[in-house]
This record gives structure tokens, C-alpha cells and sequence, in this order.
């Protein structure tokens, strides 16, 4: 492609300004093209949508889910390891904007101890204790995740029995633990999740 370049240059001045556009043209990205969203698995992010937004296309919710909160805000979650996309759309079905959603590993300090094919992961923070992480041996994963489910039932409970001032919650906020498809950003139109181009997913079906 260099020798291209040149040789539409030594040869006349309108040719080499043609070659330079062919070149470089490659390299130019798409207006509503943003830098990646990188995060960790398990973790969350908040981005400010488009105003016109009314649409947000995830490509794959098993590596990131998307909950839409009033005020035209999105909380990004990472659920798996690896890369998909999402697209916001407005009601004419204009791209607004679409952006790269990278999940990477936990960086907090761990240790994983391996016996064979048997992997086991510990959260060292200082004090090593079991942590649930994709890819750890099955029987492992399961006694980690039964015991984070017992216990965080246990303080929903509790939770709900305590005084509140308002949602349930003491304090009087509410906690945004599970993916809404829709709310009113703004005070203007609903904007709904779409699942890879699929219908808006039911709400009850996510649990």
C-alpha cells in the first residue's frame, strides 16, 4: 500500500492527493464510534445515554447487562469474561451511538490454587476466603455460590423487618441489585433493552 502512495504522488499532484484519501480513509472511525467500556467481571459502571436514546441494543447479556435508571443514566454490569457491544438507537432508528463493552478479570489480590484439572480461587484482602470466579471447579463454585445465596438472603430479610424510610431499605434508598427494561430518563419516552436485536426481554424471565 506504501509503494501505492508513492507512485501516485511522483506522478501528478491530483493523483497523489486521491492516493493519500485511499490510504488514510482506512483509519477513520465512525462519528458516534466511542472508546471501549472497560470493566471488571462483577463490577458496575455508569454512563450518561444520548438524550434521544429510546433503544439500547446489548449484544450479548452474558458478558454484560444493562439497567436503565431515570435521568437518561445506564448501569453497565459485568456478568462474563470477554467483549460484546452496545448500540443506542432514538425512535427512528438512528444509531446514536455504539461503544465496545470489555470484561476483564478481578484486580484485586487473589491467589488460585490448582491440584490437577481442580481449580480453586480465594479473595486475599488480607485474609484468603473463598470467592465465586467463572471457571473454578464445579463443586467448588456451587458450595461458594449456595453459601453467598444463603447469606444474602438471610440480610435481605433482616433488611426488610428494619425500619426503612422509603423502598424497603433503611436509609431510605433503593438498591439497584437486578436489570430494568425501561424508565423515564429525563421525564421524557421509556427507553427499552433489546437482547441482540431480540424483542425486549420480560423482566420475570431474567431471574
Amino acid at each position: 500500500m506504501t509503494s501505492l502512495c508513492m507512485r501516485g504522488r511522483a506522478a501528478v499532484a491530483p493523483a497523489f492527493w486521491l492516493a493519500a484519501i485511499l490510504c488514510t480513509a482506512p483509519l477513520a472511525a465512525p462519528a458516534f464510534a466511542e472508546a471501549p467500556i472497560v470493566l471488571q467481571l462483577d463490577r458496575a459502571r455508569l454512563i450518561k445515554l444520548p438524550e434521544k436514546a429510546t433503544t439500547v441494543v446489548v449484544g450479548d447479556p452474558l458478558i454484560a447487562d444493562v439497567a436503565i435508571q431515570p435521568n437518561g443514566l445506564a448501569v453497565i454490569t459485568g456478568k462474563g469474561y470477554g467483549g460484546t457491544n452496545i448500540i443506542v438507537l432514538d425512535n427512528k432508528g438512528v444509531v446514536l451511538n455504539e461503544q465496545t463493552v470489555e470484561v476483564k478479570g478481578p484486580v484485586d489480590p487473589t491467589v488460585v490454587v490448582y491440584r490437577g484439572a481442580y481449580r480453586e480461587t480465594y479473595s486475599c484482602t488480607p485474609d484468603c476466603s473463598r470467592r465465586m470466579t467463572l471457571g473454578d471447579d464445579p463443586d467448588y463454585f456451587d458450595k461458594t455460590l449456595n453459601q453467598i445465596s444463603t447469606r444474602n438472603s438471610q440480610a435481605m430479610a433482616a433488611g426488610a423487618a428494619a425500619p426503612s424510610g422509603g423502598g424497603g431499605v433503611p436509609g431510605g434508598y433503593t438498591p439497584v441489585n437486578a436489570p430494568v427494561t425501561s424508565a423515564s430518563p429525563g421525564g421524557g419516552g421509556g427507553i427499552t433493552i433489546t437482547i441482540g436485536g431480540a424483542p425486549p426481554p420480560n423482566p420475570a424471565d431474567r431471574h
